[in-house]
């Protein structure tokens, strides 16, 4: 299947200004590692240069001082139709994001926002495809947000479990490569969930274990540009052979807290 023509996207994101490492809510995280904030910070810049060279808006959210995560803006809020579901946090040390995040959208108006019941963490959790929204669970958020989410935005959502801590959100397993194509990691998934997934796109490309190692599947694309860790070199070569317009980029300082691209890129559709 041939990329889809690209399309222009809006995006939210929030710079690290305030961006460390103190506290362990996930595999990739040590506190006790170094971080370089500058390097970071420089790493997310090239970032959201780059989403503008591609001809995308870029949004930004001021960051709040005692947030270091609040630079994952994927994790803030679920959008579809201009419709914002927004986010519930596991973790004590991020739960101030959600209303962070959710005063931004409502500041701005007129977007119908959500503030949710149920634990979810955005789009680290919802994967939003042409007719269908994936959604996950296992280890963040709560299988009753899926039908939470699916009531408020009229979309029909997709329950799959990942069983493996190092892939504890869906966008560090799957992304979209255009409305109707994914790419995924087996092995991050539950037996059903790799028979369902095999079902509903059975021309996905599935990624090597390396490749997810490398948070290669936190990518984002826009139909026919793809924005992915530069470590992710097969996936690379693979998307490549297939038509895509690959774009590595280094992220690493950002993955010593578990977060790529994705992470960083909250998409605002209808906004």
């Amino acid at each position: 299947m041939a990329p889809h023509a690209p399309g222009r996207r809006h995006y939210l994101m929030c710079r690290p200004t305030h961006f460390a490492v103190e506290y362990a809510i996930n595999p990739w995280m040590d506190p006790g590692a170094s971080v370089d904030r500058g390097r970071a910070i420089a790493q997310w810049e090239a970032l959201r240069a780059l989403y503008l060279e591609l001809g995308h808006r870029v949004s930004l959210i001021e960051p709040i001082e005692g947030l270091p995560d609040m630079v994952f803006a994927a994790n803030g809020a679920l959008t579809v139709d201009g419709r914002v579901y927004g986010a519930r946090f596991a973790s004590a040390e991020r739960t101030p994001e959600g209303p962070a995040y959710l005063d931004w959208f409502r500041a701005r108006g007129p977007a119908e926002t959500h503030d949710p019941k149920y634990v979810n963490e955005g789009e680290g959790d919802f994967t939003v495809l042409d007719d269908v929204v994936l959604a996950a669970t296992g280890f963040r958020t709560e299988a009753a947000a899926h039908q939470e989410a699916e009531r408020f935005l009229g979309r029909p959502v997709v329950t799959l479990q990942l069983t493996d801590p190092r892939f504890y959100h869906l966008d560090t397993a799957l992304f979209a490569l255009s409305g109707g194509r994914v790419a995924y990691y087996p092995g991050a998934f539950s037996e059903g969930s790799r028979r369902v997934l095999r079902s509903l796109y059975p021309d996905a490309l599935l990624a090597t274990e390396e490749d997810a190692a490398v948070l290669g599947l936190n990518a984002v694309s826009d139909g026919r540009n793809v924005v992915i860790a530069a470590e992710a070199t097969a996936l690379i070569r693979r998307l490549r052979g297939l038509g895509y317009t690959v774009h590595p980029v280094e992220l690493d300082e950002l993955r010593k807290a578990g977060g790529g691209a994705k992470c960083c890129t909250l998409e605002l559709r209808g906004l």
